[in-house]
């Protein structure tokens, strides 16, 4: 089976499993995501999910949010990690976004990617999530499916991207992003499976004989 018969597969697949896909992180608007997906950094959305209503209680706008001390936000948010760093982040960014935007998230990758945190990941799930247009943010987790399923070179999360951007169409990115991870979470996880458990990953690799390596 070549890639874009894998593709093809992975794609027919993931839509019978997941025809519908929430959003994992709880919010309420553009502002709402943006903080969530930035808090998600290295922690679970479990977690994030658990946090976020005392933050949000506290403020739920750039204007409020930009009020709060740092070390406020720091306490809120400290059980996700990098509370240091994530606070200042949040603090800055709704000063930013009031200043610079208006008082609305920017609708454009560049004008994200400017803001101190956010980097195109998350810049990405805000595009695709909250102002619906079409991204494929790519994590670690869709990123070491991608090489299981060999879809991609699997050097760097960059590649992969680029590479399933040219594998499945457009309007299917926002959708499949997250199908792609609710299926690694269920079926293909780092523990559950190495290439050779799942039905994806035995499908498409019948005869596969070694366990899958990662590459960063």
């Amino acid at each position: 089976m070549i890639r874009v018969d894998r593709a093809k597969y992975v794609h027919k697949r993931l839509d019978e499993l997941y025809p519908e896909t929430p959003i994992p992180l709880d919010h309420v608007d553009s502002f709402t995501l943006l903080i969530a997906v930035l808090l998600s950094a290295q922690c679970t959305d479990e977690r994030v999910n658990k946090i976020t209503p005392g933050l949000f209680l506290r403020a739920n706008n750039p204007v409020n949010m930009a009020e709060v001390p740092v070390e406020e936000i720091r306490e809120l948010i400290k059980p996700c990690g990098l509370s240091p760093r994530k606070s200042k982040a949040i603090s800055e960014l709704s000063k930013i976004i009031i200043h610079e935007h208006g008082g609305e998230v920017p609708q454009s990758f560049e004008a994200l990617e400017r803001l101190p945190g956010v980097g195109h990941k998350t810049a990405s799930v805000v595009m695709a999530q909250a102002f619906g247009v079409p991204a494929f943010p790519v994590d670690t987790h869709i990123h070491r499916l991608a090489q299981r399923w060999k879809l991609t070179d699997g050097k760097n999360v960059v590649n992969t991207e680029r590479d399933l951007k040219k594998l499945f169409p457009k309007e299917s990115w926002n959708k499949l992003h997250l199908q792609i991870i609710f299926y690694g979470r269920e079926y293909c996880s780092a523990r559950g499976c190495n290439g050779m458990v799942c039905e994806i990953c035995t499908t498409l690799f019948p005869n596969r004989k070694t366990p899958v390596e990662w590459k960063k």
